[in-house]
Parts: C-alpha cells; structure tokens; sequence
C-alpha cells in the first residue's frame, strides 16, 4: 500500500526516471528490479547493444539508445567485450520483445535481469537525446518496480548525491586484477572463437588494462602479437619483468586526470624506455597527459558507431566507432605531439602521434568495425613498428 512518501506511477508505468534537475520521465521497467543512478548519455549505434552493455568504458552509465528496436536479437554468449555488463542501465523506445535471430540463447530483458541491470522502455529517446544534445550529459536515476510504486523525493536526492564522472577514477574498478596471457582469437560464424596460432616468434605486447574491450586483444593478436594483460595500477617494474616488445594502453572509464594520478608516472617510464606504444580512447587521453597536455570534459561526449574522422597525414576519412566523455585539447599538445585524427562530428581531437618516440593513440575504437573495416591498420601499424623494433 502506498503511503506518504511514494507515488503510484500513472498509467500502469512501472518504470521511471529522475534527473538531477527534478525532471521525472515516466515508462516500463524491464530489466532486473531496482534503481541505479549515474550519468545519463546517449548512444547511436543501430546494433551492438550486447557489447555496449558490457564495454567497461560505460561504467557509471546509464544509456538511452537512439535506435528504437533494441533487444530485437536477444542475447547470447559470444557478443560480450567482458564477463558481465558494466553500464548501470539501459533506456529504450520501444518495449523488448522476444528476439528473432538464430544466435540468440535468451531474450534481452532475461539477460539484463540476470546480471541485475535496470532497463526502461516506452521512453521518448528522441526528445531524451535531445535535451542532452542541448543541456549536455545529466545525472539521472532509472528505477523498475513491478507495483508501480516510486519514493520520487528519494530517487531525486540520490540523483542530486552523485558527484558525476569528473574527478572519478573508475578504471581500477573493472580493471583485471591479476596479470593473464590473452588467448583468444576472431569470431567466425559455425566456428566461435578461435584461438590463434601460439606465441612463438611474435613480438610480446604488455596491455595495461584500465577497463579494455575483449576485442582489441583479439585484433591485437590477429595483426601478430603475443599479448599479455596486467591491471591497471601494475608498476613499471612488473611490467618489465613480462619483457615486453612494447606496450598498450586500453580504453576505460572515468576521468582520465584522476586515473592519471597512478598511471602517467608508469606511461612516462615506458616512453623512456624507446618501445613502441599504442593507445586507444582513455588509453589516448593518459598519452596526452604523460606528454604535458590537458583533458577536459566533453559537453555531451561521443558515442555511436557513424563517427566520422579525418587522418590528417592523407585527408582519408574512416567511419569510426567512438565511446567517450572526455576529449584532449589540442592546443595543450607539446611541439613533439602531433595530431594525426580529428573528428569531423565537432573538429575535436582524434589522436597523436609523438614525433620524439614511438608511440601514437587515437580516440575511437579501431577493433569495433562498425560495417567497414577502416582503421584495422592501426593494429597492423603497431605490430609492424614491434617487429621492426626487434
């Protein structure tokens, strides 16, 4: 029974959302029962939701999907970048129904109750995109309860409680704890994953996971590497005890600055050391950092898989894949940094490339292929510089 500090939701809704402004969004609740507060952003890939859930890049997030059938594929094991989903929840347009593909082993709204991820449905995403397009990423709460009954005032002051992503280290959060050898290989339909062609005689790559995607590691070994995982708070001495031929450093959550407290002392040492390093997304911006320069907070950030870049060395322009809150600002680059990539979306940075050492990184995601292939090269570009190195 309601009583003084509950709402009953109107219409039969069983789902809701606050922002931290006061703004409440009625829907449907799907998904595992509960709430969950962080940042609310928006995503504009067409597919893909399985490996957007579980990218530990959308730790403290919440998504609301542009494209409105989400869920029409279920879900299955094999379309996963970690061992569980790693954004808090999900807000869709249309309510998940059962799927319709040949791969799926259950449906989405299973999935999201097993690993207890919020999902709400029936949400205007087009307006929601919207307001964030205008106002920028707002804090939010999303909550799924079967009676419809919603502690409005609380939902708000748990919003209005979180601090927000900036001045937040979450990469040592979902990052690995012990160091591993990566073994795995490239999807194939009929066949999963294959485990690749063994170690010998490929040059050895040190991966410092700071919340990377299963996928690189993947593309990585393809292109010709060995490829070795340590957390992302290893030392420079634990790294080099793996001997490595060079180094990379992976994508992740949070504030790059704050993760860069513990991590740019060790990117600094490495760069001394004259081996080649690559790095993507959060990995790019901790490069920026380790050279002089500055990161800042996005407006309302990247996110989708249609992000056209410029490579500036040929004016060549590749459809990206991007996933990001945080942006290096390229007038802090050094004179030894050059900028290499740029974002045709708002002419922000895209990556770099050190012209005093062998190291570069770009912002976007080159292992996620979002229908082209364009920036596979990359992986073939690092390799290439590991076996010239040796």
């Amino acid at each position: 029974m309601a009583d003084a500090t509950t709402t009953r939701a109107p219409d039969g809704a069983t789902g809701v959302l606050v922002l931290a402004n006061g703004e409440v969004v009625w829907g449907r609740g799907f998904g595992s029962e509960g709430q969950a507060v962080g940042e609310v952003c928006f995503h504009t890939a067409m597919t893909g939701y399985q490996e957007i859930m579980t990218d530990p890049s959308f730790a403290g997030q919440i998504i609301t999907f542009t494209f409105p059938h989400i869920g029409n594929v279920g879900a299955n094991p094999d379309d996963v970048e970690a061992d569980g989903p790693h954004a808090l929840g999900m807000i869709v347009r249309e309510d998940v129904t059962q799927p319709s593909n040949f791969r799926a082993v259950e449906n989405l709204d299973g999935w999201m109750r097993r690993h207890k991820r919020v999902g709400l449905a029936g949400i205007d995403t087009r307006a929601l995109t919207r307001r964030i397009r205008i106002g920028g990423a707002p804090t939010g709460v999303i909550a799924h309860a079967a009676d419809g009954l919603f502690n409005i005032d609380s939902l708000l002051a748990m919003a209005r409680r979180w601090p927000g992503l900036e001045g937040m280290d979450l990469a040592r959060e979902v990052s690995t704890e012990t160091h591993y050898g990566w073994e795995g290989g490239i999807w194939r339909l009929g066949f999963g994953y294959d485990a690749h062609d063994g170690d010998q005689d490929r040059p050895h790559v040190v991966a410092i996971d700071y919340g990377s995607k299963r996928n690189i590691f993947r593309n990585l070994a393809l292109a010709g590497a060995k490829v070795s995982v340590v957390p992302a708070t290893a030392t420079f001495d634990q790294i080099m005890a793996l001997q490595p031929d060079g180094f990379f450093l992976s994508n992740g959550p949070g504030d790059p600055a704050a993760t860069g407290d513990y991590a740019v002392p060790v990117i600094r040492q490495m760069l001394d050391t004259g081996k080649p390093l690559f790095g993507i997304c959060l990995g790019h911006q901790l490069l920026a950092l380790a050279v002089g320069a500055r990161t800042t907070k996005m407006f309302q950030g990247h996110r989708g898989a249609n992000h056209p870049v410029k490579r500036l060395e040929d004016g060549a322009v590749e459809i990206t894949s991007m996933n990001h809150g945080f942006a290096v600002e390229r007038d802090s680059l050094p004179p030894t940094a050059r900028e290499t990539h740029v974002s045709l979306f708002d002419g922000s940075n895209a990556g770099l490339a050190l012209d005093d050492r062998p190291a570069f990184s770009v912002q976007y995601h080159p292992e996620a292929s979002p229908g082209p292939q364009d920036s596979l090269y990359l992986f073939e570009r690092f390799v290439g510089q590991l076996k010239s190195a040796a």
